[in-house]
């Protein structure tokens, strides 16, 4: 069989596209916050309460049918006081209960509970019926106070690189406001052997692995947050998103979030 000069030149030319191709190193993803508010939707839960899968359940099948990323974007924060009770929940934080009882109380609330859910920092006690739908209507109608971008860059398998950025209007300037950053991680099986849940098999979704505290809008309106850790050990990195918020750190109001589900630049 003859194969002519022409022919073996064009293979070795598209065999040298391709090792091109495959050496060019993985760009970043980004994702940019629309000109509308997303509403920030915060379930505090536990696996250690009886009531809560349904609002697990319920968080999980968001995207489903009803909402997209640029309407709603949720958050499960695991709580530590049911820890005692039987069954040690392994996503439950400390911070997560603290932060609970900070957000009940800019509303004056004396307690707390789960399953409880938070819309854009306000207690939303309708979540299962259509008012839910109307209240995340009427954050959507709203003109975005805040503009985020999320940036996920290449890291070593294990670890994540990701950078956020805020900046607010100018009405906004002066005002208190932090720019925080989370870690979630969907597709989530737990067996439970223990508590009011005991024999049960927990699916959960957007659950929260990773948490930063808030860094602080400087004097023109803006922050910058990065974020190069490693994951906890347990987590896949095929599963996680990123999700930053803009928040008044004394209201507790949300002014903007934004999500980027991970790229897989490992």
């Amino acid at each position: 069989m003859r194969i002519s000069k022409r022919f073996g030149a064009l293979v070795l030319s598209s065999g040298l596209a391709l090792a091109s191709a495959a050496a060019e190193p993985a760009r970043p993803c980004t994702k940019h916050s629309p000109a509308h508010t997303v509403a920030l939707l915060e379930l505090y839960t536990s696996e250690g309460c009886n009531s809560c899968p349904p609002a697990d359940s319920f968080v999980r099948s968001l995207y489903h049918s009803r909402f997209t990323p640029d309407q709603v974007v949720p958050l499960s924060l695991h709580v530590d006081y049911w820890d005692s009770l039987g069954w040690r929940d392994r996503f439950a934080t400390a911070e997560f209960t603290q932060r609970q009882y900070w957000l009940s109380s800019t509303a004056h609330g004396r307690s707390v509970y789960t399953p409880e859910v938070f819309l854009a920092g306000r207690e939303e006690r309708d979540w299962r019926d259509r008012d839910f739908e109307n209240a995340v209507a009427a954050i959507n109608a709203r003109v975005a106070r805040a503009s985020i971008e999320l940036i996920e860059r290449p890291a070593p398998e294990g670890s994540i690189s990701v950078s956020a950025t805020a900046r607010v209007a100018a009405a906004e300037k002066g005002a208190p406001l932090g720019l925080y950053f989370a870690v979630y991680e969907n597709d989530l099986v737990s067996e439970v052997k223990a508590g009011e849940n005991s024999g049960a098999t927990l699916r959960h979704g957007f659950v929260v692995r990773q948490w930063s505290p808030p860094v602080p809008l400087d004097a023109e309106g803006g922050a910058v947050l990065n974020w190069d850790k490693r994951l906890p050990a347990d987590a896949h990195s095929a599963s996680l998103g990123f999700v930053a918020f803009v928040e008044n750190t004394r209201t507790g109001e949300v002014l903007q979030t934004v999500a980027l589900p991970a790229c897989g630049l490992r």
